[in-house]
């Protein structure tokens, strides 16, 4: 497994060895031991989700106040545009923001550790979301930011001429300088 740490301390591109010959093609997507050695740390996974969205589908930004979740995300069918935005005050990227293509194809997962909002826009026709998460969903933890916050000035894909599709929770985050953060 090859890890990239990205802009924003913690955030890490992974990237498996892929073994392909006539038959097909075989990889490891998780592995504990090489995935501790890759993040520097130990995480402890406590769920498993899944998800499908159609095109131009956009969820988050989420994150947990009080009981954060960690997230190793990957693609199993379809792609996406993946973003992490850090939330932690006293960071010096605090409001920084990552983006990275994750395709069924290109295999790539992303580790979002504590701490950080994640979000996702479907760009093909539909896409197959896989996430392990380090705590359980909590409803009353639970906050979103508005993926279009200016203060964030995240640069999603267009996709078509169409603005994306969301959820009414999505539709009510509320901006950054107006959520709860996190304190480290």
């Amino acid at each position: 497994m090859k890890a990239t740490s990205l802009a924003l301390e913690g955030v890490f591109l992974l990237e498996p060895q892929i073994f392909s010959d006539d038959r097909g093609s075989f990889f490891e997507s998780f592995n504990a031991d090489r995935f501790s050695d890759a993040i520097g740390r130990e995480v402890r996974f406590v769920q498993d989700n899944e998800s499908y969205s159609a095109q131009r589908v956009l969820r988050g930004l989420h994150y947990q106040i009080g009981k954060p979740q960690g997230k190793l995300v990957r693609v199993v069918n379809g792609s996406v545009f993946d973003v992490a935005v850090d939330l932690r005050r006293t960071s010096p990227t605090f409001g920084g923001w990552v983006g990275e293509l994750l395709s069924a194809e290109n295999k790539k997962q992303l580790w979002i550790p504590e701490g950080f909002a994640h979000g996702f826009l479907a760009i093909s026709e539909g896409a197959q979301f896989q996430y392990k998460v380090t705590d359980y969903w909590s409803k009353e933890h639970e906050r979103c930011i508005r993926y279009d916050d200016p203060t964030l000035a995240i640069e999603w894909p267009s996709i078509q001429s169409k603005g994306p599709i969301l959820s009414e929770k999505d539709l009510d985050g509320v901006s950054l300088q107006d959520t709860d953060t996190f304190e480290g």
